[in-house]
């Protein structure tokens, strides 16, 4: 099931065991696609796939793995070497409900690879993404958000959970960080002047392997309840697709915010206070040695 599933998982660069392979079939008139992800033998397979279906396709893959940061490194190394344009970067790396655990940097594992990993990526690879946009074509950067970020608490003081560990609390505290982190680069974007917006989109509950590491019996629950009531993995594609591509949000004042359903959305207060936004991004930048 889950090999069929991985069949629709890959965006542009692909950040969580391979994404929607939607996004990229229907990006595929673009010249170039690199698509990352952790697990080389399925990345491989799903290429194999993706060349053999459309002959036209441009496309290679490449290793990455978000809960290493030297892993990151490698990638945009690899990347910038083939000296290629990036117009889109899609963060769409995801864990959640893991028991607690740390990432071999370190960070607790939901923050790392939720945020941290995209952090990282999104910094090493900034300097692409300007290049390549231009006026009536701004490049993006769609970070792929959860309404869990509505109940996320984050404590710059206790970033990896050390006082205290709940596996759902852990979530939705590095979904709201992805949301602070997209809003805070928005701005430092336009005050810049560049060809580049980021934005926030919530895909809506949709039926991957995300929800894995459930309670067994919560699991099958889920699994019967998701054939009725979520979306499906080509479903959840679009929204991120609308994203990425929409006029609706070309250019700086058009782009940013946080998108559900095809429309810009306001969350609770704190999703964009920009003092808060401006502290996480900070110690960010700390953590990951970028200063």
């Amino acid at each position: 099931m889950l090999s069929a599933m991985q069949c629709y998982l890959l965006p542009i660069i692909k950040l969580y065991l391979l994404a929607l392979k939607v996004l990229l079939v229907q990006l595929l008139i673009r010249p170039f696609r690199l698509p990352g992800g952790r697990d080389e033998q399925e990345g491989l397979a799903a290429v194999r796939r993706i060349c053999e279906e459309y002959k036209e396709a441009k496309v290679e893959f490449k290793k990455l793995d978000l809960a290493s940061l030297q892993s990151v490194r490698q990638f945009v190394q690899s990347f910038k070497e083939r000296d290629l344009p990036l117009n889109i970067l899609v963060n769409n790396a995801g864990v959640m409900l893991l028991p607690e655990g740390r990432t071999e940097d370190g960070f607790e594992q939901h923050f790392g690879v939720n945020y941290l990993g995209h952090f990282l990526l999104t910094w090493l690879l900034l300097d692409t993404l300007k290049d390549s946009g231009k006026c009536g074509y701004f490049s993006r950067v769609v970070n792929v958000c959860s309404s869990a970020h509505r109940i996320g608490e984050i404590r710059l003081n206790d970033l990896n959970s050390c006082q205290s560990y709940s596996a759902h609390a852990a979530y939705c505290r590095s979904k709201l960080a992805q949301l602070w982190f997209s809003s805070h680069l928005h701005q430092e974007l336009q005050c810049g002047g560049f060809p580049l917006s980021s934005c926030a989109v919530d895909p809506g509950m949709v039926d991957t392997a995300l929800y894995r590491h459930l309670w067994t019996p919560l699991r099958l629950a889920q699994s019967t309840i998701a054939r009725l009531l979520f979306r499906t993995p080509a479903e959840g594609a679009t929204t991120v697709l609308f994203a990425a591509l929409s006029p609706a949000l070309e250019g700086g004042e058009c782009g940013g915010g946080y998108w559900a359903n095809g429309h810009r959305e306001m969350t609770t207060p704190t999703s964009f206070d920009p003092q808060l936004q401006l502290s996480l991004w900070e110690t960010s930048v700390q953590l990951l040695g970028l200063q």
